[in-house]
């Protein structure tokens, strides 16, 4: 059985990392959304886009709206308990087409990991797309939040 989900993870903190990826496994191809649009393989890919945007791995511009209203956005994230249903998703990091379950399970399992081996020192230095320059604390913060409400979102 897994845990309740709790308000404060951390991906760098070998618990909650082990946390993540048991409610990760718990997820089944059939699994079915609480809310949105995504099915649960598309979920599973739409979560590693963030990680590998914290590991310096995927870079996308900063545009206007985010030099505008980031670091707004990124307090008001930061500052939330967890993120609420419905949340506007980045064009950038809409998975669309049809994905292989077990292949981005497979994936994002990996890419959690790395988080609690790695620690804080694999983050970037670059600013996020959107939010602007982030301390360790703010990406774990994000990716920690971004996790837990993508998982909660298919009831794990």
């Amino acid at each position: 059985m897994i845990a309740a989900p709790k308000l404060k993870y951390s991906i760098f903190s070998e618990e909650d990392n082990q946390l993540f990826r048991s409610r990760i496994n718990a997820l089944t191809p059939v699994s079915p959304p609480l809310w949105g649009k995504m099915n649960v393989a598309q979920m599973l890919a739409h979560c590693q886009l963030p990680l590998k945007a914290a590991l310096g791995e995927s870079t996308a511009k900063r545009r206007l709206i985010g030099l505008l209203l980031g670091k707004i956005a990124k307090k008001r994230l930061l500052n939330a308990e967890e993120y609420s249903k419905h949340l506007p998703t980045a064009p950038t990091f809409v998975i669309a087409d049809e994905r292989s379950f077990d292949e981005e399970r497979e994936k994002l399992l990996a890419l959690v990991e790395r988080f609690a081996v790695g620690g804080k020192g694999i983050l970037t230095n670059k600013p996020h797309s959107f939010f602007g320059k982030l301390t360790p604390d703010e990406w774990d913060n994000l990716q920690s939040k971004h996790l837990d409400h993508h998982l909660r979102q298919f009831g794990v």
